[in-house]
Protein backbone atom coordinates (compact mmCIF):
# COMPACT_ATOMS: atom_id res chain seq x y z
CA UNK A 1 0.00 0.00 0.00
CA UNK A 2 0.80 3.44 -0.25
CA UNK A 3 1.39 5.11 3.24
CA UNK A 4 2.34 8.19 2.63
CA UNK A 5 -1.27 9.15 1.57
CA UNK A 6 -2.42 12.46 -0.34
CA UNK A 7 -6.29 13.46 1.24
CA UNK A 8 -8.58 16.80 1.54
CA UNK A 9 -10.14 17.58 4.99
CA UNK A 10 -13.80 18.98 5.41
CA UNK A 11 -14.87 21.71 4.92
CA UNK A 12 -12.60 22.16 2.11
CA UNK A 13 -12.22 23.69 -1.57
CA UNK A 14 -12.95 21.82 -4.58
CA UNK A 15 -10.15 24.01 -6.59
CA UNK A 16 -7.64 22.66 -3.89
CA UNK A 17 -8.69 19.25 -4.62
CA UNK A 18 -8.33 20.19 -8.66
CA UNK A 19 -4.65 21.63 -8.38
CA UNK A 20 -3.46 18.15 -6.45
CA UNK A 21 -4.89 15.85 -8.75
CA UNK A 22 -3.47 17.88 -11.40
CA UNK A 23 -0.22 17.81 -10.13
CA UNK A 24 0.04 14.50 -8.82
CA UNK A 25 -1.98 12.72 -11.82
CA UNK A 26 -3.75 10.56 -9.13
CA UNK A 27 -7.20 9.30 -9.72
CA UNK A 28 -8.79 10.34 -6.18
CA UNK A 29 -8.12 11.50 -2.94
CA UNK A 30 -9.23 10.33 0.59
CA UNK A 31 -12.01 12.86 2.18
CA UNK A 32 -11.16 13.07 6.46
CA UNK A 33 -13.19 14.54 8.64
CA UNK A 34 -12.17 15.12 12.29
CA UNK A 35 -9.76 12.30 11.24
CA UNK A 36 -12.22 9.77 9.83
CA UNK A 37 -12.62 9.12 6.64
CA UNK A 38 -15.87 9.55 5.08
CA UNK A 39 -15.58 9.79 1.13
CA UNK A 40 -13.67 9.46 -1.81
CA UNK A 41 -13.36 12.63 -4.41
CA UNK A 42 -12.40 11.01 -8.26
CA UNK A 43 -11.38 12.66 -11.28
CA UNK A 44 -14.68 11.29 -12.46
CA UNK A 45 -16.64 13.62 -9.84
CA UNK A 46 -15.06 16.69 -10.84
CA UNK A 47 -15.81 15.95 -14.53
CA UNK A 48 -19.58 14.98 -13.69
CA UNK A 49 -20.29 17.58 -11.37
CA UNK A 50 -19.03 20.54 -12.93
CA UNK A 51 -20.93 22.99 -11.06
CA UNK A 52 -20.20 21.62 -7.53
CA UNK A 53 -17.80 23.27 -5.19
CA UNK A 54 -18.87 21.93 -1.87
CA UNK A 55 -16.35 18.16 -0.74
CA UNK A 56 -19.59 16.62 1.05
CA UNK A 57 -21.54 16.79 -2.10
CA UNK A 58 -18.63 16.00 -4.79
CA UNK A 59 -17.58 12.88 -2.96
CA UNK A 60 -18.78 9.59 -2.92
CA UNK A 61 -19.51 8.59 1.02
CA UNK A 62 -19.09 5.76 3.03
CA UNK A 63 -15.86 4.22 0.51
CA UNK A 64 -15.67 0.30 0.17
CA UNK A 65 -12.01 -0.16 2.49
CA UNK A 66 -9.84 -2.56 3.60
CA UNK A 67 -8.03 -3.84 6.25
CA UNK A 68 -3.91 -3.57 6.99
CA UNK A 69 -3.47 -7.86 7.29
CA UNK A 70 -5.41 -8.31 4.09
CA UNK A 71 -3.69 -9.91 1.17
CA UNK A 72 -3.18 -8.33 -2.28
CA UNK A 73 -5.55 -11.24 -3.54
CA UNK A 74 -8.13 -9.62 -1.64
CA UNK A 75 -7.72 -6.35 -2.18
CA UNK A 76 -7.68 -7.02 -6.17
CA UNK A 77 -11.31 -8.83 -5.61
CA UNK A 78 -12.60 -6.20 -3.88
CA UNK A 79 -11.43 -3.53 -6.50
CA UNK A 80 -12.89 -5.74 -9.30
CA UNK A 81 -16.13 -6.57 -7.26
CA UNK A 82 -17.00 -2.92 -6.47
CA UNK A 83 -15.33 -1.70 -10.07
CA UNK A 84 -13.03 0.92 -7.72
CA UNK A 85 -9.58 2.16 -8.36
CA UNK A 86 -8.24 2.61 -4.87
CA UNK A 87 -9.20 1.17 -1.48
CA UNK A 88 -8.52 3.06 1.60
CA UNK A 89 -6.92 1.31 4.40
CA UNK A 90 -8.39 1.63 7.72
CA UNK A 91 -7.18 0.29 11.09
CA UNK A 92 -9.36 1.69 14.03
CA UNK A 93 -11.14 3.85 11.98
CA UNK A 94 -8.18 5.93 10.82
CA UNK A 95 -6.89 6.08 7.30
CA UNK A 96 -3.49 4.58 7.04
CA UNK A 97 -3.06 3.55 3.58
CA UNK A 98 -4.35 2.89 0.18
CA UNK A 99 -4.14 0.29 -1.86
CA UNK A 100 -4.67 1.03 -5.79
CA UNK A 101 -5.15 -0.80 -9.06
CA UNK A 102 -1.61 0.74 -10.09
CA UNK A 103 -0.19 -1.16 -6.87
CA UNK A 104 -1.23 -4.01 -8.02
CA UNK A 105 -0.03 -3.81 -11.08
CA UNK A 106 3.14 -3.12 -9.99
CA UNK A 107 3.13 -6.31 -7.81
CA UNK A 108 2.01 -7.78 -11.20
CA UNK A 109 5.06 -6.79 -12.86
CA UNK A 110 7.71 -8.45 -10.68
CA UNK A 111 5.25 -11.96 -10.47
CA UNK A 112 6.89 -13.41 -13.90
CA UNK A 113 2.91 -14.57 -15.11
CA UNK A 114 3.67 -15.53 -19.08
CA UNK A 115 -0.02 -15.83 -19.65
CA UNK A 116 -1.23 -14.05 -22.79
CA UNK A 117 -3.80 -10.80 -22.80
CA UNK A 118 -5.47 -12.48 -26.07
CA UNK A 119 -9.49 -12.69 -25.07
CA UNK A 120 -8.97 -13.19 -21.12
CA UNK A 121 -7.54 -9.45 -20.11
CA UNK A 122 -8.88 -7.41 -23.74
CA UNK A 123 -11.46 -5.26 -24.42
CA UNK A 124 -13.42 -4.39 -26.84
CA UNK A 125 -13.42 -0.30 -27.91
CA UNK A 126 -14.27 2.63 -29.95
CA UNK A 127 -11.54 5.22 -30.96
CA UNK A 128 -12.16 8.98 -31.70
CA UNK A 129 -10.96 11.18 -34.21
CA UNK A 130 -8.21 13.68 -33.48
CA UNK A 131 -10.35 16.64 -34.31
CA UNK A 132 -12.84 15.91 -31.95
CA UNK A 133 -13.50 18.73 -29.47
CA UNK A 134 -12.49 18.20 -25.82
CA UNK A 135 -15.74 19.24 -24.75
CA UNK A 136 -17.02 16.43 -26.81
CA UNK A 137 -14.37 13.59 -25.88
CA UNK A 138 -15.39 14.80 -22.12
CA UNK A 139 -19.00 13.56 -22.41
CA UNK A 140 -18.78 10.86 -24.90
CA UNK A 141 -16.23 9.45 -21.90
CA UNK A 142 -18.98 10.13 -19.50
CA UNK A 143 -21.78 8.15 -21.13
CA UNK A 144 -19.60 5.63 -22.37
CA UNK A 145 -17.93 4.54 -18.95
CA UNK A 146 -14.03 4.39 -20.44
CA UNK A 147 -11.47 6.17 -18.56
CA UNK A 148 -9.49 6.22 -22.13
CA UNK A 149 -10.11 6.32 -25.46
CA UNK A 150 -7.49 5.80 -28.67
CA UNK A 151 -7.05 8.90 -30.93
CA UNK A 152 -6.98 8.28 -34.78
CA UNK A 153 -6.62 10.53 -37.80
CA UNK A 154 -8.21 10.72 -40.70
CA UNK A 155 -6.16 7.61 -41.97
CA UNK A 156 -7.01 5.57 -38.79
CA UNK A 157 -3.96 5.44 -37.68
CA UNK A 158 -3.26 5.48 -34.00
CA UNK A 159 -2.14 8.60 -33.02
CA UNK A 160 -2.45 8.90 -29.50
CA UNK A 161 -4.50 8.10 -26.23
CA UNK A 162 -6.76 10.71 -23.97
CA UNK A 163 -7.76 9.60 -20.27
CA UNK A 164 -9.37 10.94 -17.79
CA UNK A 165 -6.28 12.65 -15.90
CA UNK A 166 -5.49 13.80 -19.81
CA UNK A 167 -8.89 16.04 -19.62
CA UNK A 168 -8.20 16.71 -15.68
CA UNK A 169 -4.50 18.37 -16.78
CA UNK A 170 -7.02 20.04 -19.47
CA UNK A 171 -9.89 21.75 -17.25
CA UNK A 172 -9.95 25.31 -16.45
CA UNK A 173 -12.24 27.13 -13.57
CA UNK A 174 -14.71 29.31 -15.61
CA UNK A 175 -15.82 31.93 -13.07
CA UNK A 176 -19.29 33.97 -14.12
CA UNK A 177 -22.26 35.98 -12.39
CA UNK A 178 -26.04 34.92 -12.87
CA UNK A 179 -28.42 36.88 -11.49
CA UNK A 180 -31.75 36.19 -9.91
CA UNK A 181 -35.02 38.32 -10.27
CA UNK A 182 -37.10 38.85 -6.80
CA UNK A 183 -39.56 41.33 -8.85
CA UNK A 184 -43.14 41.71 -6.41
CA UNK A 185 -44.59 42.79 -9.85
CA UNK A 186 -46.65 41.50 -12.18
CA UNK A 187 -47.06 41.79 -16.49
CA UNK A 188 -50.03 43.81 -15.30
CA UNK A 189 -48.82 46.19 -13.19
CA UNK A 190 -45.07 46.34 -14.65
CA UNK A 191 -45.15 50.34 -15.00
CA UNK A 192 -46.33 51.11 -11.45
CA UNK A 193 -44.03 53.09 -9.30
CA UNK A 194 -45.10 50.18 -6.99
CA UNK A 195 -43.80 47.29 -9.31
CA UNK A 196 -40.49 49.47 -9.45
CA UNK A 197 -40.01 49.65 -5.55
CA UNK A 198 -40.31 46.11 -5.45
CA UNK A 199 -38.45 45.15 -8.41
CA UNK A 200 -35.24 43.46 -6.44
CA UNK A 201 -32.38 41.36 -8.35
CA UNK A 202 -29.70 39.19 -6.54
CA UNK A 203 -26.30 38.88 -8.13
CA UNK A 204 -24.06 35.46 -7.21
CA UNK A 205 -20.79 33.93 -8.93
CA UNK A 206 -20.84 30.93 -10.64
CA UNK A 207 -17.54 28.37 -10.32
CA UNK A 208 -17.09 25.87 -12.84
CA UNK A 209 -15.22 23.33 -14.16
CA UNK A 210 -14.91 23.62 -17.97
CA UNK A 211 -13.24 21.44 -20.38
CA UNK A 212 -11.74 24.07 -23.39
CA UNK A 213 -13.71 23.83 -27.35
CA UNK A 214 -9.91 22.82 -28.59
CA UNK A 215 -9.22 19.45 -30.42
CA UNK A 216 -8.89 16.53 -28.66
CA UNK A 217 -5.15 16.36 -30.25
CA UNK A 218 -3.89 18.97 -28.57
CA UNK A 219 -4.27 17.21 -25.08
CA UNK A 220 -4.16 13.81 -25.66
CA UNK A 221 -0.56 11.93 -25.05
CA UNK A 222 1.06 10.90 -28.65
CA UNK A 223 4.08 8.61 -27.26
CA UNK A 224 1.93 6.06 -27.26
CA UNK A 225 3.12 2.44 -25.72
CA UNK A 226 1.35 -0.79 -27.40
CA UNK A 227 1.19 -3.77 -27.27
CA UNK A 228 0.42 -7.03 -29.25
CA UNK A 229 -2.04 -9.70 -28.28
CA UNK A 230 0.75 -12.49 -27.46
CA UNK A 231 1.93 -10.13 -25.20
CA UNK A 232 2.06 -11.51 -21.50
CA UNK A 233 0.61 -10.25 -18.60
CA UNK A 234 3.74 -9.37 -16.16
CA UNK A 235 5.36 -7.87 -19.34
CA UNK A 236 2.55 -5.78 -19.75
CA UNK A 237 2.09 -4.80 -16.17
CA UNK A 238 5.80 -3.71 -16.53
CA UNK A 239 5.42 -1.36 -19.30
CA UNK A 240 2.10 0.20 -17.56
CA UNK A 241 4.14 0.51 -14.45
CA UNK A 242 7.49 2.03 -16.26
CA UNK A 243 5.04 4.37 -18.33
CA UNK A 244 3.18 5.54 -15.75
CA UNK A 245 -0.41 4.50 -17.05
CA UNK A 246 -3.44 2.88 -17.12
CA UNK A 247 -4.36 0.94 -20.49
CA UNK A 248 -2.58 0.37 -23.61
CA UNK A 249 -3.73 -0.21 -26.51
CA UNK A 250 -3.46 -3.56 -28.64
CA UNK A 251 -2.48 -3.71 -32.00
CA UNK A 252 -2.60 -6.67 -35.06
CA UNK A 253 0.91 -7.18 -36.85
CA UNK A 254 -0.07 -3.90 -39.03
CA UNK A 255 0.00 -2.39 -36.31
CA UNK A 256 -3.61 -1.65 -36.30
CA UNK A 257 -5.75 -0.82 -33.76
CA UNK A 258 -8.11 -3.74 -32.61
CA UNK A 259 -8.73 -4.03 -28.78
CA UNK A 260 -7.57 -2.12 -25.35
CA UNK A 261 -5.30 -3.47 -22.37
CA UNK A 262 -6.94 -1.97 -18.95
CA UNK A 263 -5.41 -2.05 -15.70
CA UNK A 264 -8.52 -2.81 -13.97
CA UNK A 265 -8.59 -5.96 -16.40
CA UNK A 266 -5.47 -7.09 -15.55
CA UNK A 267 -5.43 -7.13 -12.23
CA UNK A 268 -8.28 -10.03 -12.62
CA UNK A 269 -5.20 -12.56 -13.00
CA UNK A 270 -4.94 -11.98 -8.67
CA UNK A 271 -8.31 -13.11 -8.58
CA UNK A 272 -8.00 -16.66 -10.01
Amino acid sequence: MTSDVVSVEIPGNRDDVLKILKRTGISGVPVIKEGRLIGIITRKDLLRKPDETQLGLLMTPDPITIGPDATIRDAARLLVKHNVRRLPVVEGGALIGLISVSDLIHAIAHMKITDVIKGTYTSQTFAIWEETPLTVVGKVMEISGFDAIPILDAENTLKGIISERDLIRSTVIEDSVGVSDFSNGTDDDEWTWESIRDNHTLSYSISKVQLPKKAVKNAMVKNVVAVPLNAEVSECALKMKRARIDQLPVINGDKRLIAMLFDRELIKVLCI
